[in-house]
């Protein structure tokens, strides 16, 4: 049940309308640090951990569990940029809660309706927590973050399905969900960006393999597109007679998000060219999602349609362009330029309810649209704080300051597992892959019952 300070938004959308947001200067870290905080304090009124019988690491109905990862690796960027540990113990033991018994990110709480792209943004998140070197676990009996992070990575290199369309990762993870006969970007773009920055943090050849792998069959099934200069990224397509004829080709802000930044890891580690082209053709491709320079989804926004998943996607779009111009710098000046004119968009936006610092959607429209959510917070958030990319370290790699402990092993469960993607040995650091079998289907759904709003 959303806040009674929320539920008092929709009278009051007319009354602050005129309210202009925060006053953000592009150029102050303070200012840009206060307007996260008050964006941030927005985003826990939200949360169901600190309300009494709430779960921790979630957030309300009718908001996914997915999200809760997104705005859990926004919220790490936040501590880490603005130095700010407000919230450092909730999203610790956010991250903790949700990892599964696996220590995988599939928690017996989603096991009905986790997807490969659900799990790649809880990955995400504790990526960001490798390579921000968040506070390290403590207790014994928990794993690093990286080994979370190599486990997730494992578990969906393992469901890697060549039967259909020659290759790529369904949407769903159970053959019971909607979606199971269904291939899309965003659950191959997770894989394809996990392997990119675990390659970049390990220097390891065998992830930055499996990046290929993945990047090749997109371009295969026609699910990214380069046509000149520019690259048109797709929403996926339903496997009809094991093949994928028919491309859907709505475009999603967050799909060219993860890809550009798993491209921008991939040149900063390897210095090869070709990543470097694909991050600029992507780059240029994503003026379709662009008013003034100012941010937009455009295949729902001006329609007044986009669902509640939607209204978030220019939270890792925003994200993923604030590592683009740390790890290519050739496209600095141009991503800087979006995420400048984007921020001072969104911070305008940020003068709804009554507290004057709600986030809207549209980021273009003068002052607050009167549209609110735990999207709209995150998305503003994502992008104003990432102006800061210049004034902290990139991401840490285990050579350069990285202090989370590698298990390249990590949620492959037993010895009596099948490896479906045997690879070789790569700098010492063995990246291997197990199967979700139909058995430990059964063990799971046996032992406990699961009620998912």
């Amino acid at each position: 049940m959303v806040s009674l300070r929320k539920s008092a938004l929709v009278y009051a959308s007319l009354l602050f309308s005129l309210v202009r947001g925060f006053d953000l200067d592009v150029t102050s870290k303070t200012s840009i640090c206060s307007g996260a905080t008050d964006i941030t304090n927005g985003i826990m009124d939200y949360y169901e951990g600190y309300r009494y019988g709430g779960t921790v690491g979630e957030f309300q109905s009718p908001y996914y569990w997915w999200l809760a990862g997104e705005v859990f690796g926004g919220m790490i960027d936040t501590w880490y940029f603005c130095q700010n540990d407000t919230y450092e113990e909730t999203i610790y033991n956010a991250l903790i809660a949700q990892k599964g018994d696996k220590n995988n990110y599939i928690p017996s709480n989603q096991s009905f309706t986790e997807g490969n792209d659900d799990q790649g943004f809880w990955g995400f998140a504790v990526m960001g927590a490798v390579e921000r070197n968040f506070t390290n676990p403590t207790s014994d009996d928990d794993p690093s973050w990286l080994e979370l992070a190599q486990a997730v990575y494992n578990t969906m290199w393992a469901r890697w399905d060549n039967t259909t369309c020659d290759g790529g990762l369904r949407w769903q993870i159970f053959t019971w969900n909607n979606g199971y006969n269904y291939k899309n970007t965003i659950s191959n773009g997770c894989l394809f960006h996990m392997a990119a920055r675990l390659g970049r943090y390990l220097d390891n050849d065998t992830y930055a393999d499996t990046a290929s792998t993945v990047w090749d069959w997109m371009e295969d099934v026609g699910f990214v597109v380069e046509s000149g200069d520019s690259i048109s990224v797709y929403d996926g397509a339903d496997i009809v007679d094991d093949e994928c004829p028919t491309v859907g080709e709505d475009e999603w802000t967050y799909n060219y998000g993860i890809l550009i930044a798993g491209c921008s890891y991939l040149y900063n580690m390897t210095g090869e060219s070709k990543w470097e082209d694909r991050a600029t053709s992507l780059f240029n491709g994503i003026s379709i999602f662009l008013k003034d320079n100012v941010m937009y989804e455009r295949q729902c926004q001006d329609s007044g349609t986009c669902n509640n998943d939607q209204r978030s996607f220019k939270s890792i779009f925003s994200r993923s362009l604030g590592m683009t111009a740390v790890l290519v710098p050739s496209l600095y000046d141009k991503v800087y330029e979006v995420l400048t004119a984007s921020a001072q968009g969104a911070a305008q936006s940020c003068s709804g309810g009554t507290d004057n610092v709600t986030c809207g959607q549209n980021w273009s429209h003068d002052g607050w649209d009167g549209v609110y959510g735990l999207g709209e917070q995150i998305s503003a958030l994502e992008c104003i704080q990432n102006l800061l990319i210049d004034q902290r370290p990139g991401p840490y790699k285990a050579t350069t300051g990285g202090s989370s402990k590698s298990n390249p092993d990590a949620g492959l469960g037993t010895s009596t597992d099948t490896n479906a993607n045997e690879v070789d040995i790569v700098r010492k650091d063995k990246v291997g892959a197990g199967i979700l079998t139909a058995v430990v289907l059964v063990a799971v759904v046996s032992t406990a019952v699961w009620m998912v709003i």
